[in-house]
């Protein structure tokens, strides 16, 4: 098995301080970076001129009730463009309150609206009760679009890292129910495939910010007790690179990060996708890690990763926002 350590000159400059914090660190030195690197954000967005949105509280219908909370621009039109966010955590840590500054710019940044679902965790809920949640909040927001002010023609959906899988897998059974029309997917450094098999798994092993056995052991907390990563009836909707038909799925924005146990399933997936006719931009970040956008915001490459996301945000979901996405 070849070295996963980052080769001379790979890791990108401005990454590499955090990047020894976090192979350096104790155990608990993720959480302490990602939380402290979360405030820092959130406190850089409080002081920035963006037009002020509102948020409001809601309450998807399922068993239990899934909260998603909708930040609109407070000047809006009559029917806004919606993304749904899924936050990431490797399935089983994270928190929809901790992005609320993220969504809450987006929001800003694109004059939509955005809903951040909190849904339930592993290991205490499994698969399938995280996707059912996340399928309930879309399923709310496409039947409630008219009375909050949302149209219901331009839904899309997105996440990062675990949320990622979460998206895709919703995004598959929206397109098999066929009751929510999805017009766009963005799934940033996602998880699609619990085996475990690509040359970028068996890679980097112990990259900073997640690992080989980091996504072992998120696998195994998201299949509960009853599966195991690698079983071959695995369903897609966990694990999205199981599907055996994408036809039919929405305009996809997909990106990686080159020293990422998970780069090569999102690459491989987003071949799949567009072999299967469906609209896709990829983009892999040279010199970044998982999760380098959180932990290290302030990087040129996680700005740019942040401004193209927008952009292609803004493109998926037919918005003319040229003027006001680029990051100050």
């Amino acid at each position: 098995m070849s070295s996963s350590a980052p080769r001379p000159g790979t890791l990108d400059p401005e990454l590499a301080t955090v990047a020894d914090a976090l192979t350096s660190g104790g155990p608990d030195v993720f959480t302490r970076v990602r939380e402290q690197a979360q405030a820092e954000l959130a406190e850089q967005l409080a002081r920035a001129e963006l037009p002020p949105v509102e948020a409001v509280d809601l309450s998807a219908p399922a068993d239990p009730a899934v909260p998603v909370r909708l930040f609109r621009p407070q000047r809006r039109p009559s029917s806004l463009p919606v993304f749904l966010w899924i936050h990431g955590g490797g399935f089983t840590a994270g928190s929809a309150e901790a992005l609320d500054p993220f969504c809450a710019e987006i929001a800003s940044r694109l004059d939509i609206a955005v809903a951040n679902i909190e849904y339930r965790l592993a290991p205490g809920t499994p698969f399938p009760g995280p996707l059912h949640d996340c399928y309930a909040a879309l399923r709310y927001v496409y039947h409630a679009a008219r009375s909050l002010g949302l149209d219901e023609n331009r839904i899309a959906i997105g996440g990062a890292s675990s949320g990622a899988a979460l998206a895709a897998g919703t995004a598959l059974l929206a397109r098999d129910r066929r009751e929510v029309p999805l017009v766009f997917q963005l799934l940033d450094v996602p998880l699609l495939d619990d085996r475990l098999s690509t040359e970028s798994m068996a890679q980097f092993v112990d990259t900073p910010g997640f690992t080989r056995a980091g996504a072992a052991a998120a696998w195994t907390a998201y299949l509960g007790p009853d599966q195991r990563p690698g079983d071959p009836d695995v369903s897609p909707y966990a694990a999205a690179t199981r599907a055996t038909d994408l036809r039919g799925l929405p305009s996809t924005y997909l990106s990686t990060m080159e020293l990422d146990p998970a780069r090569d399933e999102g690459i491989l997936y987003a071949l799949r996708l567009l072999a299967a006719r469906v609209s896709v931009e990829v983009h892999s970040f040279p010199g970044t890690f998982h999760g380098a956008e959180i932990f290290a915001p302030g990087a040129a490459v996680s700005r740019r990763a942040a401004e193209e996301r927008l952009r292609a945000l803004a493109r998926g979901l037919s918005v003319d926002a040229d003027r006001r996405v680029r990051l100050t």
